[in-house]
């Protein structure tokens, strides 16, 4: 197994700092707010750098999709998990962009209707908020918990539905 290293800056955001990661097939790895919950483990963020062409791509077209000019993202990226995790992951990226699903329905999506908690702790898992659109994903009796925060939630909802204030 080849060893990859990463490597991440900071940037701000109308959500506050996001912290990108990428690694040296120049690939996003990581997406993460001020808080994010859980926490990253600071050996997976890699050395800070300052912004490199793959880390300015992704600033670029986070801040163009948080002003309201971008629905879709054009970004090589790279999530590892267990095939469970990345069936659920790919599940997330067809999530269209203003519309929601629930656990539930996303555990259907992916051949497993009794796994909604299982689904629940893989969209946890998801390393690239907002590129995989975990905030997307809501409990079938509303507004659940997001690695960012349910402000930081409920804000990207708003902004994909038209309600938000862009800015």
């Amino acid at each position: 197994m080849r060893h990859t290293t990463v490597r991440h800056t900071t940037v701000p955001s109308v959500l506050g700092p996001l912290t990108l990661v990428a690694d040296d097939a120049d690939a996003l790895t990581g997406v993460y707010f001020e808080g994010h919950h859980p926490a990253p483990a600071s050996a997976s963020l890699g050395p800070y750098t300052e912004p490199d062409a793959t880390l300015v791509a992704a600033a670029t077209q986070i801040d163009e999709y948080l002003a309201g000019r971008r629905q879709v993202f054009d970004l090589v990226v790279h999530i590892t998990g267990t095939p469970f995790q990345q069936s659920v992951w790919t599940a997330l990226t067809q999530v269209a962009y203003g519309e929601q699903t629930t656990y539930g329905a996303l555990a259907a999506a992916v051949g497993r209707p009794a796994a909604a908690r299982a689904v629940g702790a893989a969209v946890g898992r998801n390393r690239l908020s907002i590129i995989v659109p975990c905030h997307r994903v809501v409990g079938s009796a509303g507004l659940t918990g997001y690695a960012g925060g349910l402000d930081r939630k409920r804000h990207l909802l708003d902004l994909e539905t038209g309600t938000a204030t862009v800015v």
